[in-house]
């Protein structure tokens, strides 16, 4: 998807994105990082000083395109002593 196919209401935190979808954060940031989708600069105003989470932004279409396909893995149980 390119940038200038985005509105601006498209470009989300990861938190509204988890809302949004229901796929954990660690999860899209790991999409992110793979290439899958896009990050964006956040917007300044919106954050002051530990707003950490507010600085990267995801387009949402393309996290809900990716969240067709999304099966949470079951965590293994720890082995019997």
């Amino acid at each position: 998807m390119h940038p200038t196919e985005l509105y601006p209401d498209d470009l989300v935190c990861e938190h509204e994105a988890v809302q949004a979808t229901g796929v954990p954060g660690p999860v899209i940031r790991q999409w992110a990082r793979r290439g899958k989708i896009q990050r964006f600069a956040g917007d300044p105003k919106q954050y002051a000083g530990a707003g950490h989470e507010y600085k990267t932004m995801y387009a949402l279409p393309e996290i809900r395109e990716h969240a067709k396909t999304y099966r949470p893995m079951p965590q293994r149980a720890r082995r019997a002593a």
